[in-house]
């Protein structure tokens, strides 16, 4: 038997190391920014080409169309094919948007909540609206549904998805859950990738509410960095054989593939919600930036060429995942404080901490000079309920300033851990010594 003060010697002795190496770590001045998934300096210069590839005289498309002028409100013939490609549907399913997928999800729901799906009735009209949110999950689509008050009903993540028994559980016996967000392809933060028994499941819900939708947000569809791009069933089409061809709303974009802030959208779905959704654009639009439609139709030219681009970049994604992975294993691996995804695309690497520890990780983290995700941000409201997942952004940092920001994590984390360990042992002994 483990001799109890010994090891409370040993432990008080570990936490007083972990304390000087982060009183070290806060005499470097850091000033290092994790807190979101951006594309590196280096990443959006291999897209530079597109702020001279058109001249003064190539502004029409294909079929003539001036893109300088109004008109077109679902986007470029061209644009349409390539999305079309990228999504596995028709180009009549797709519609093409701005720069920003969320401006498309947002319209999406906003008005569905003032006009109804199908012009039904409006979904704040029949009480209050709940979405079902797998967690842990998107901050974005968490705080869209609190903007817009929208309840958030989160369920489990697995490495193959959402739990499908929790989902088909709220699905089917609360006609007030009108939406779930899935991100089936590397999912915000835990990169799982959905598997073909989770796609089947999700495409024959049959929801209580008939105004049901899947919100389908296929942001990383092409973002692998390790392996070859992933494969999963058509949501689209698997919806069509269960007798669902119009719950699955489906949303991608160029964000992370060329330039966040000048990119764009598109959104695919049944010919029935691509209508509504023409409505809605028109009511809003006379007609989309059609030159930067066609500024991506000349750079990449079509689908492949989007892969071939993608393929670069995850010769500068991979290396910085690589040295992320390694710098925990090597600091954390065995000791029974912290456990990672090893993620093979996308932009996070999810991690969770021992419970209660995440926001101490963040705030020993901030003390250092190294900023993260807020802790809690990947659940509804920001309520971790176990406090104990943080999401690591790897991408935008040069990559010795992204070894040194996960030496500090490493740090944060185990000082983290040794505290709360430390604290439930001196508990633990006073509840004895009441006893």
């Amino acid at each position: 038997m483990t001799d109890e003060p010994t090891r409370i010697d040993s432990l008080a002795a570990r936490r007083e190391q972990a304390r000087r190496r982060h009183e070290e770590m806060k005499a470097l001045k850091l000033s290092l920014d994790m807190s979101r998934g951006k594309p590196s300096p280096e990443q959006l210069d291999l897209s530079a080409g597109l702020m001279d590839i058109l001249s003064r005289n190539d502004y029409k498309s294909a079929a003539g169309i001036d893109c300088r002028n109004y008109g077109i409100v679902d986007g470029l013939p061209e644009m349409k094919e390539i999305f079309a490609q990228m999504l596995g549907v028709s180009p009549s399913e797709v519609i093409v948007g701005g720069n920003s997928s969320l401006s498309m999800l947002h319209d999406s729901i906003s008005g569905y909540m003032q006009r109804g799906v199908k012009n039904g009735v409006p979904w704040s009209r029949q009480g209050k609206v709940k979405f079902i949110c797998p967690s842990p999950g998107y901050d974005r689509h968490f705080y869209m549904c609190e903007y817009l008050d929208i309840e958030l009903v989160p369920i489990g993540m697995s490495v193959s998805g959402p739990d499908m028994d929790a989902a088909c559980r709220l699905a089917q016996s609360d006609a007030m859950v009108k939406g779930m967000w899935c991100v089936p392809v590397f999912s915000n933060p835990t990169g799982c990738i959905y598997s073909e028994e989770t796609v089947k499941r999700l495409a024959a819900l049959s929801p209580k509410a008939d105004d049901f939708r899947l919100y389908w947000d296929n942001a990383y569809c092409v973002h692998n960095f390790s392996g070859s791009r992933p494969q999963i069933p058509n949501i689209l089409r698997e919806c069509e054989k269960a007798g669902n061809p119009d719950m699955p709303l489906i949303f991608t974009s160029l964000s992370k593939v060329s330039f966040p802030g000048a990119a764009i959208a598109a959104f695919a779905a049944s010919q029935a919600n691509c209508a509504q959704m023409r409505e809605s654009l028109s009511a809003r639009i006379i007609g989309p930036d059609k030159l930067n439609q066609l500024r991506h139709v000349r750079f990449f030219k079509d689908f492949d060429g989007i892969l071939r681009h993608m393929e670069k970049m995850a010769e500068l994604i991979r290396p910085k995942f690589e040295a992320a992975l390694s710098i925990l294993e090597s600091n954390l691996g065995g000791k029974g404080v912290a456990a990672w995804q090893n993620p093979k695309g996308g932009y996070f690497i999810s991690l969770d901490t021992l419970d209660g520890c995440a926001k101490r990780t963040v705030e020993l983290c901030r003390e250092a000079g190294v900023i993260l995700t807020e802790a809690g941000a990947t659940f509804p409201y920001k309520k971790d309920p176990r406090d104990r997942n943080i999401r690591i952004a790897p991408t935008y940092p040069a990559l010795e300033q992204l070894k040194q920001a996960m030496e500090v994590f490493c740090v944060a984390c185990e000082m983290a851990a040794l505290e709360k360990i430390a604290d439930d042992w001196i508990g633990f002994g006073a509840e004895k010594a009441d006893a």
